[in-house]
């Protein structure tokens, strides 16, 4: 099993450094864009032929260095494979954002605190700090192509890291916890020991809604200085949105020990049931990254030697967990309650949705190791 995070690490150029890491990044885009019209007019994706169209003028327009010249042509080629590979429209692709691609070793090197780094004027050694991603400069962990990103005057190095664990093995499994995704509790775990615990939703239902009026607001403005706002809010809320899933998942999964399943829910295509969903509380449940807190909840089971599946959510909320009558009154989704019109059973529905889902997850593991 293989496991990739992205390390996020902050560097500290001087004065100097950051005049020639500017020069470099802009002049990069600059390339990328160079290259993208051409592959956009020609649909050449091949970098062999490519590179004889581009070769000479990244060299002398762009000051691009052979190694950095081929991978702008690699960078633009991924970008349109990409778009093709994700079926969509296929438009000029620019590139707006002032980043860099560095290959592992050969654009950039860390070394005892110092980021070695490739410039339009050669090599510079940079400081560099790790803050609580210790853990991946052990030697077991692969760095992969990092990019070098500039936010708000800061530098940053977003690294892929990546490293290999035994897999987790369906016998091995001593803990079923079923987690439901919802607007009121953002995710209700239940576990075998009938444990329930849930993560409350509603302070994040109110902020979401204070940024869905100011947007509001300043959309009705549409002066320059408002689309700038706008701007910011929207960065602001998404920063938001990622820590929150972070810490969800966090404490989703650092809970139990390994040899875990975390049965979640397959929320694919949530945007187009929009109509299934309240009108006032469509705008949070369709923007909430549900599948952001899906990939975290995955890649920290992994590296918590655990186990991750998805699976439908279809009836979790309206099957009785006690004697399995599946009634749409059942639920009394306006209150949040459960309550079985057969046998009577009642509870929180979100309550209700995790049982279904441990559940699901009982009937996966007896059906693999029924076959082992």
């Amino acid at each position: 099993m293989q496991v990739t995070v992205t390390a996020k690490i902050k560097i500290s150029p001087d004065s100097n450094q950051i005049n020639l890491i500017m020069d470099t990044v802009f002049a990069y885009s600059r390339a990328c864009n160079f290259v993208s019209e051409i592959v956009f007019e020609t649909k050449n994706l091949v970098q062999t032929s490519l590179h004889k169209i581009v070769y000479k003028t990244l060299k002398e327009k762009y000051s691009m260095r052979s190694q950095m010249a081929q991978y702008v042509m690699k960078t633009a080629i991924a970008k349109y494979k990409s778009t093709r590979s994700n079926k969509h429209k296929y438009n000029l692709i620019n590139f707006k954002k002032p980043e860099y691609d560095l290959v592992w070793n050969r654009d950039y090197s860390l070394v005892k605190g110092v980021f070695s780094v490739n410039t339009l004027e050669g090599r510079i050694k940079v400081p560099f700090e790790i803050n609580q991603m210790e853990k991946y400069f052990d030697g077991t962990w692969k760095f992969g192509t990092a990019k070098l990103v500039n936010k708000y005057g800061k530098f940053f190095l977003h690294i892929p890291m990546t490293k290999e664990f035994d897999d987790v093995k369906e016998e091995n499994i001593d803990e079923i916890v079923g987690i439901d995704f919802g607007i009121n509790f953002i995710a209700t775990s239940y576990d075998l020991k009938g444990k329930t615990t849930f993560f409350k939703g509603r302070h994040i239902k109110d902020k979401r809604a204070h940024y869905k009026r100011v947007r509001k607001s300043l959309q009705q403005k549409g002066t320059p200085s408002a689309r700038r706002r706008l701007k910011a809010i929207g960065n602001r809320e998404n920063r938001w949105i990622t820590d929150v899933n972070h810490q969800v998942s966090k404490a989703l999964v650092t809970e139990y020990s390994k040899n875990t399943l975390f049965v979640i829910e397959d929320l694919t295509g949530i945007r187009n049931a929009t109509e299934k969903v309240n009108k006032k509380n469509k705008y949070v449940y369709v923007s909430w990254s549900f599948y952001q807190l899906r990939k975290m909840i995955e890649y920290k089971s992994e590296l918590n030697k655990s186990m991750t599946i998805a699976v439908s959510p279809k009836y979790t909320s309206q099957e009785c967990p006690k004697c399995n009558h599946i009634n749409k009154s059942n639920r009394d989704k306006k209150n949040h309650k459960f309550l079985c019109k057969k046998c009577g059973y009642k509870s929180n529905d979100d309550r209700i949705g995790a049982m279904n889902l441990q559940r699901k997850g009982i009937e996966y593991i007896f059906e693999v190791t029924k076959s082992v």
